[in-house]
Order: structure tokens, then sequence, then C-alpha cells
């Protein structure tokens, strides 16, 4: 699911990209803006209404979804202009100075600061191994990042609420540490192999103050500075933007073609529908900006808290391309497999304490 450009090699992709298209019509934005702003006026005429054929559901399917998403993208336009002036490296840098539990919880923060799409978070991962950081620091990186930026935390927030949304990040918290610190365990008792990078860690050794202060200077409180930030937001927001409007034109098409009854059943707060949801999680190709909206269904919809947090995490720790990647990088199969392994046990457990909750 956390893929978005398929197979790509992650050396093709920027950390920031996510496979974005040089020099091209961007069709899935373009295209995804146009369904949304039709169906939304159209939506909004007909509100009020009795929605009788899927034609009128979608459009009020978008409608709806879209007033409960936009304003956590606009705020997080602006959290991302001014995220934007912080150096990447300085990000890097703190989060490879240790392992352990502060070194993961470091690790799995990180993804916060970094409002980067899927891929984009991959590269950066594989970037930070390369770099010198334990395995056990970039799983962690890896589990609890792509989801838990900041724009799509405010999308989530309109979507689900501000208490399944704090209570999903700390699970996805504690899930990215346990994951990290059991990578660790594993290498140090040499059932894993240890990074070979480890010696060549390049540190930031700053004090906090002149990094604080390197921050501040970058930031101009003026009418251009303003514009800048609200530039570079947009800018570096286009990622998600594209991909929470097709995961909105996705969550629609399902409103309308699939009746609440039988969604409900599919998908519902059983075992059954858990196993399910990991399974379309696995086989969903779909960006994390992409997931949330369908996620935030099946909480709203089918009532079914653990397959919306299932979903959302289990796309991320059973992605191809992700495997893939991380054993291109390690060069080893056992770390990549490793990876859902430990992590999809822990995710279908908390899937099944929410339901039942």
């Amino acid at each position: 699911m956390s893929a978005c450009c398929g197979s790509t090699p992650v050396e093709a992709v920027a950390a920031d990209s996510c496979c974005e298209p040089r020099a091209r019509i961007d069709w899935m934005l373009w295209g995804s803006l146009s369904i949304v702003a039709c169906a939304y006026g159209l939506g909004a005429l007909q509100s009020g209404h009795v929605h009788s054929d899927s034609f009128a559901v979608f459009n009020a399917g978008v409608f709806e979804l879209f007033n409960r998403m936009w304003w956590g993208i606009a705020i997080g336009v602006v959290f991302v202009g001014l995220l934007s002036r912080v150096p990447r490296e300085l990000v890097m840098g703190v989060l490879g100075r240790n392992g352990g539990l502060g070194g993961m919880f470091r690790a799995t923060l990180a993804g916060v600061f970094l409002d980067l799409c899927s891929h984009g978070i991959l590269a950066v991962g594989m970037k930070l191994y390369e770099r010198g950081a334990g395995i056990g620091q970039v799983m962690a990186f890896l589990l609890a990042s792509p989801w838990n930026s900041l724009s799509l935390t405010l999308i989530l927030l309109g979507l689900i609420g501000v208490g399944w949304t704090l209570l999903f990040i700390a699970l996805s918290l504690v899930i990215g540490i346990v994951t990290g610190l059991i990578f660790e365990a594993l290498v140090s008792r040499g059932r894993l192999p240890e990074n070979p990078y480890r010696e060549l860690l390049q540190e930031d050794e700053r004090p906090l103050t002149d990094l604080w202060q390197e921050f501040r200077d970058t930031i101009t409180f003026s009418g251009s500075g303003t514009v800048g930030i609200l530039r570079e937001g947009i800018r570096g927001s286009r990622i998600v933007i594209r991909w929470a409007m097709f995961g909105l034109v996705l969550a629609a098409l399902i409103r309308a073609f699939v009746p609440e009854d039988n969604y409900a059943n599919w998908f519902g707060a059983t075992f059954a529908g858990l196993w399910l949801t990991l399974a379309a999680a696995t086989i969903i190709e779909v960006c994390s900006e992409g997931a949330t909206p369908i996620a935030a269904d099946l909480m709203n919809r089918a009532s079914a808290p653990g397959n919306s947090f299932t979903f959302l995490m289990a796309g991320v720790a059973t992605d191809y391309t992700e495997v893939m990647s991380i054993k291109d990088t390690t060069q080893s199969w056992k770390i990549a497999f490793f990876l859902p392994l430990i992590a999809v046990p822990q995710i279908v457990l908390l899937g099944f304490v929410l339901n039942n909750v």
C-alpha cells in the first residue's frame, strides 16, 4: 500500500519527490483535483437530499470527506513551508547519535518532522543506513513515519477526530520502538548482521543553541518571507495533496459501489474483517496519503477502529518495494523479511484489541 511508484529502485527516488514526474503534467494530481472539484460542486448542490443512485452517493462522499480534510491540508501547507527551512542533515544527525530506547524514540519522531511521502521516507531511511544508523533505528523510522507526517496527522484529525488520531500515533510509535529494539537485540546476538557503515556515522556536534539559531536565521517574518514559506509549503505538499485527493476519490467510489451493509460485513470489527483488511493493505498499492481517507472510512462506516489502524500500518510493514529496497541496501534477505515478521503480529494484535475495547 505504501508504495507510490511501483518497483522503482530507491536510488532513483529523490527523498522529497516520491517519484514526482519531471517536466511532465502530473496527471494524477490534476485528474484527481478535477474529479474532486466537479464532484464537490455537485455534492454541494444536492446537499440535504436523499441519495439513491451511485453517482449521487459518490458526489456526497466527496463533499463530506473534503469538508473534513481541507483545513488539515491548509494548515499542513503552512507547517511544511516552515519545516522546509530545517536542514534535513540536522534531523538525520540527531537521529544517528546513539541507539537504545532514546535512539528508537528519536527515530520514530524524526518522521513527523520529515514531512515526506512513503517513498521519500524510504529513500531517507536507506540513506540513514548508509550513513551508519543502526538497523533498529532505521526500522523504527520506517514504521512510524509515512502516515505520521504533520500533513497527514492534520488530515486524520479532521477525518477520525483528535482522540483516535492521537491513539493511532501513540500505538504506531510503540510498534516502531518495540520493532527497533527487537532488531537491535537480534543484531547484538548475532542473528542479524551489523551495519557495516556504522563506523562511518557522521554526527553534528554543534551545540543545540547554535542549531536553533541557524534555524531561526532561515525564517524571515516579513511579507516576502511569508510568501516564500507558503510557496515552499505548497510545493512540498503537492505529493500529499495528490495522493490525498486520489485516496478521497477511491473512498468515495467505495461508498458509491459497496453498500454500507456489505462494507461493514466484509471489513467490520470481526476477526475475519481484520484479516481481510490486512490482505487488502498488503495488496493495494496506494501511497500512505491515499490510504488515509480509506482508513477513515473503515473507522466511520465499518465501525472498525482496529481495521483502520491495521490498514494504515500494515501497508508500511508489508510493502514489497520497501522489503526489496531494504534487501538491496543491507544486502540481507533476513533483515528485509524480519520487518513484516516482527511488525505484522504487533499490528494485528493491536488491531484486534482496538476492535474489541
